[in-house]
């Protein structure tokens, strides 16, 4: 009995990997029409994605305007190679990666990053959540918590500008779109273990910027 374990195992596998593969069969066929020259085919898929790519490159740049040209440039740049896209992965990975590219090229342009960042770590290693550093209705209730809570947006700012632009997207791509490292390393062009090391470092750096918030 205990040797049809992994036959089990590798059966249910097989079943999850052809329930994928079935979901995604009208995306594929949707890109072909596209890569056959269907422009509804190609608007069918932004429409699936536009906002996903909107909001990934708002929360990578902190900038809408930057956002919005990122948004029109990946989708451009998406029309222009569909017919390179290879089916080796989804297309939100293919469309991702472009806009996560997009995305490097400008923070390395402006090096600069938007004040209410995603979650970052303390010296103990617990996350914290910089979005409770922005203003609510609440906060006329405890004016003292809402200094405590600028004060600590301003020192994560600080704390983010040490991180080189591929550090800062890693993070943000891991923390902020809860992506797993492998589809992160895809979208960088690079390997799951590459990007494992990268938000390594880009955690380490953030304790040490941050050891003395608490």
């Amino acid at each position: 009995m205990a040797a049809s374990t992994p036959i089990d195992s590798t059966d249910r596998d097989r079943a999850k990997a052809q329930e994928r593969l079935q979901a995604r069969a009208p995306e594929m066929e949707l890109i072909r029409e596209a890569q056959a020259g269907s422009r509804a085919a190609f608007d069918t898929l932004v429409r699936q994605y536009e906002q996903q790519v909107l909001r990934l490159a708002l929360h990578l740049t902190g900038s809408e305007h930057d956002a919005e040209d990122i948004y029109q440039e990946a989708f451009l740049k998406a029309y222009r190679y569909i017919g390179n896209f290879r089916f080796e992965c989804s297309f939100y990975t293919w469309i991702y990666r472009i806009v996560t590219n997009l995305c490097l090229d400008q923070l390395r342009r402006r090096k600069t990053r938007r004040e209410d960042r995603a979650v970052v770590l303390d010296r103990s290693g617990d996350e914290i959540d910089l979005l409770a550093s922005v203003s609510d209705d609440r906060s006329f209730s405890n004016p003292a918590k809402e200094l405590d809570r600028k004060l600590l947006g301003q020192q994560i700012q600080a704390a983010l500008t040490k991180l080189t632009p591929r550090e800062r997207m890693v993070f943000e791509l891991k923390h902020y779109q809860g992506l797993r490292l492998r589809t992160i390393g895809e979208m960088l062009n690079t390997t799951e273990e590459t990007a494992k090391n990268t938000l390594f470092r880009a955690t380490k750096k953030l304790r040490l910027q941050l050891a003395g918030l608490r």
